[in-house]
C-alpha cells in the first residue's frame, strides 16, 4: 500500500484493520484514516476513538485531523484545541483554518472565540501566512465585519490569489461595494497575482450591487483576457451583474454563450434579470424552456417569476404561481413569495385582499410583509389602512425610519396635522434618524457619489447651474415646483453630473442607483427631464427599476 493513500471507496473499518495487522505506525496514513472515519455522522465516533489510540503521539496534522472531524460541534472541536495545547502542541496554518471554518458556521454565537483564536494566532504568527490569513478573511467577512477583514488580510506578508479572493469574495456579500472594487483593482495590478473566479465573480457581485455598468463591462472584459469568461460561476455572475444593471439583453447574451452548461443557479440569475424590469412575458417564456430542459425549479424560481408580475402588476398571475408552485411543482411557498403577493395586490388596489393575506398566510409576517402594505396604502391614500400597517411594523422594529417616514406623509397629505407632529415626535423620542438618501451615477468607469444638497463635488457650481437650467426647461413644459429644498434631492444632482460631464453619448441612458425609495416629486421631474435632454434617464431605486423616456416611466407610477 502506497504511503499516505488509500484504494478508493474502501470501508474505513477494512483499512483500520489492515493498519493494526500491519503494525502500521505511518502517521499519515492514520491521519487520513481520522479524516475518513469523520466523512459519516455514524463513524464519527471512531475517529475520535483512534486518535486517542494512535500508535504514535499526535502530530499537528492528527489534531487538524479530529478538529476537522468536529465541524458540526465548534464546542468539541475548541475543547479539543485546548487539550492541543495543554500538551503542548503548537497549532498550524491548517489547524487555525479548520476551526476557523467551524466557527464561522455557529455565527454569531462564536463570535468571541474567533476573536480568541485571532489573538492565539498573533502569538505564533500565524496571521501574516496566506493560508491563515485568508482563514481569518473568510471569518470576519461571515462575522459582518468588513473593516476586520481588511485588516487582516493587511496583516497577510504575502498576499496571494486566495487571500484577495476571500476578501473581494466577503466586501461584496457585505455590501462594501466601493471597497471589493478597490481591492479587486489592486489586485489586477500585481503582476505576480493571478485572477481566480472567486475574485471576479466576486467583484461582478459587487458591480451588480451598485449597478456599475461600466464596471461589469470592464471585469467582463478581464475575464476574456483572463480565460475566465466560460467558467460557469463568472458566467452566472455576469448575468446576475447586466441583469442587475437593467441590460436583460446583454445578460442574455452571456446565459445564451453558456446555455448548454447552465445549471439552475444561472437560470434563475437570467430570470431574476427579467424580473428586475418586470418583464413577466420574457420571464414566463425562459420557465417554460427552463422546464424543456428538465430542469426542476426551485424557491428561487419562483421568487423571480413572482417578483416579475409584481413589478408589473399582475396580481392574478401571480396567484397563479403560489398556486401552481405547491400544486404542480411541489415547493413550498415561503415569506419572501407571499411578500410579492402581497406587494402586488396592494400595488393594484387590492389592499383590503392584501391585508387578509398578511393576516392569513401560512407564515408569520414579518416586517417587509407590513412595509410593502403601508407602502401600497400611501399609494392609493388608504389613511386607515396605512395606520394598520405603519403601527404593524414598528411593533416589529420600532426604529424602522421608514414607517415614521411613509406615516408622516399620508397623514400630511391628507390634512391630519396632529397625526403628523405626533409621529415625527415618537420617531425623535425613540432616537431615529431619517436615513440620509444617496445616489451614484458610474462616468467613466468612476462612480460618483451623492448627497441631498450636497456641495463637496468638485465640479458642484456647474451641476447647479445644469439643475436650474432643468428647471426652467421643464417649467416651459409645464412642471412647478415651488419647494426649493427638492430641487437637490442627490438623484437629481446625479442626473445633472451626467449631463454636465458629457460622458453619456446622446441617445445613450443616464443611469443612477439611489439607496432609498425616489420621491414622487423626483420621480415626476425625471419625467419632465428625459423630454428636455432626449434621452432615458434609468434610476434603479430601493424597490425596483424606473426607466423614463419620453415623459413615460416603466413603473406607471407605481414603487
Amino acid at each position: 500500500m502506497p504511503a499516505a493513500s488509500f484504494p478508493p471507496a474502501m470501508d474505513p473499518a477494512r483499512l483500520h484493520a489492515r493498519l493494526i495487522k500491519a503494525s502500521s505506525t505511518d502517521r499519515a496514513l492514520h491521519n487520513n484514516l481520522i479524516t475518513l472515519y469523520s466523512l459519516s455522522p455514524s463513524t464519527l465516533p471512531s475517529a475520535l476513538r483512534l486518535f486517542r489510540c494512535l500508535p504514535f503521539t499526535p502530530t499537528a496534522a492528527s489534531w487538524t485531523a479530529i478538529i476537522s472531524a468536529h465541524s458540526n460541534d465548534p464546542a468539541a472541536a475548541l475543547r479539543l484545541l485546548v487539550s492541543m495545547l495543554r500538551r503542548p502542541k503548537i497549532p498550524s496554518q491548517a489547524t487555525l483554518s479548520a476551526l476557523l471554518k467551524t466557527l464561522s458556521s455557529s455565527l454569531p454565537s462564536f463570535l468571541f472565540s474567533g476573536l480568541q483564536i485571532h489573538a492565539l494566532a498573533h502569538k505564533i504568527a500565524l496571521p501574516r501566512l496566506p493560508f491563515a490569513g485568508s482563514a481569518l478573511v473568510h471569518f470576519y467577512c461571515k462575522a459582518r465585519r468588513p473593516r476586520d477583514a481588511l485588516n487582516a488580510f493587511e496583516e497577510i506578508s504575502d498576499q496571494d490569489e486566495v487571500c484577495y479572493g476571500a476578501l473581494v469574495v466577503g466586501l461584496a456579500q457585505n455590501h462594501c461595494a466601493a471597497d471589493a472594487l478597490s481591492v479587486f483593482a489592486t489586485m489586477r495590478s500585481d503582476s505576480a497575482v493571478s485572477s481566480t473566479m472567486y475574485s471576479v465573480s466576486g467583484a461582478l457581485r459587487a458591480a451588480a450591487h451598485s449597478a456599475a455598468l461600466e464596471q461589469s463591462r470592464i471585469i467582463h472584459a478581464h475575464a476574456v483576457v483572463a480565460g475566465l469568461e466560460t467558467n460557469l460561476v463568472v458566467s452566472t455572475a455576469l448575468v446576475d451583474a447586466y441583469g442587475k444593471s437593467g441590460i436583460a439583453s446583454d445578460a442574455r447574451k452571456v446565459f445564451e454563450g453558456m446555455v448548454t452548461d447552465a445549471n439552475l443557479v444561472m437560470w434563475n440569475a437570467m430570470l431574476g434579470g427579467y424580473a428586475q424590469q418586470g418583464d413577466s412575458e420574457r420571464a414566463t417564456q425562459l420557465f417554460n424552456e427552463m422546464l424543456r430542459q428538465d430542469f426542476r425549479p426551485d424557491e428561487y424560481t419562483f421568487l423571480a417569476l413572482l417578483t416579475a408580475c409584481s413589478n408589473a402588476g399582475l396580481a392574478d398571475e401571480s396567484e397563479r404561481w403560489i398556486e401552481l408552485m405547491t400544486s404542480r411543482y411541489g415547493v413550498v411557498p415561503g415569506l419572501e413569495h407571499y411578500t410579492c403577493l402581497v406587494g402586488v395586490m396592494a400595488r393594484v388596489g387590492r389592499l383590503a385582499d392584501a391585508e387578509r393575506l398578511a393576516l392569513t398566510m401560512p407564515c408569520e409576517p414579518d416586517a417587509a410583509v407590513w412595509r410593502t402594505l403601508l407602502s401600497g396604502s400611501v399609494v392609493h391614500h388608504a389613511v386607515d389602512m396605512a395606520t394598520v400597517a405603519g403601527r404593524r411594523l414598528l411593533e416589529l422594529d420600532h426604529r424602522d425610519d421608514s414607517a415614521y417616514v411613509m406615516l408622516a406623509n399620508i397623514y400630511s397629505s391628507t390634512g391630519k396635522k396632529d397625526e403628523t407632529a405626533k409621529v415625527w415626535t415618537e420617531m425623535r423620542d425613540h432616537g431615529v434618524k431619517k436615513e440620509g438618501g444617496r445616489s451614484w451615477i458610474e462616468v467613466r468607469g468612476e462612480v460618483h457619489v451623492f448627497i441631498a444638497g450636497d456641495r463637496k463635488h468638485e465640479r458642484m457650481a456647474e451641476i447647479h447651474a445644469k439643475l436650474m437650467e432643468l428647471m426652467e426647461e421643464v417649467g416651459k413644459l409645464g412642471y412647478k415646483e415651488t419647494d426649493e429644498d427638492l430641487w437637490y434631492h442627490s438623484e437629481r444632482l446625479a442626473v445633472a453630473f451626467g449631463v454636465v460631464s458629457g460622458s453619456v453619448p446622446k441617445g445613450k441612458s443616464l443611469r443612477v442607483v439611489k439607496n432609498l425609495r425616489i420621491c414622487g416629486d423626483c420621480h415626476e421631474f425625471f419625467k419632465y427631464v428625459s423630454r428636455v435632454i432626449g434621452r432615458e434617464i434609468v434610476v434603479r431605486d430601493v424597490n425596483r427599476y424606473h426607466m423614463f423616456q419620453e415623459g413615460c416611466c416603466t413603473c406607471k407610477d407605481y414603487w
